[in-house]
């Protein structure tokens, strides 16, 4: 993964994890992602994209992740693991799965998200 994919991914990941506000266990797994990236500087890029303008961060996100060049498969990859990483904190409410759904269907790959989690 090169520095934009991992800006990329980090972004998509910490404006899902911040939409209902970030807790510690959810910082800790975005630490954690980093680590294993090798990518604390994009995660904190991806923060300081956030806390520019909270209020907005998720329209400012999808302005963002629709300009950056991913591959398809690596756009459903990105989105299926954060989906999986918020099951691995326990749950994911309504309104993080429908931002999921959103930004899978603003990089259309909506269907092909779908059938990797119910899969």
């Amino acid at each position: 993964m090169n520095k934009e994919e991992k800006k990329a991914f980090l972004l998509l990941k910490s404006i899902i994890f911040q939409y209902h506000g970030l807790d510690d266990n959810e910082q800790q797994l975005l630490e954690k992602t980093a680590g294993e990236l090798d990518a604390e500087e994009e995660l904190k890029w991806a923060q300081n994209f956030i806390a520019e303008e909270y209020l907005d961060a998720f329209d400012r996100a999808r302005d963002y992740l629709a300009k950056v060049s991913i591959a398809k498969e690596q756009k459903i990859d990105f989105l299926h693991r954060v989906w999986k990483s918020n099951n691995e904190k326990g749950h994911i409410t309504e309104m993080e799965a429908i931002a999921i759904l959103r930004l899978a269907k603003d990089w259309q790959v909506e269907s092909e998200l779908i059938s990797r989690v119910r899969g």
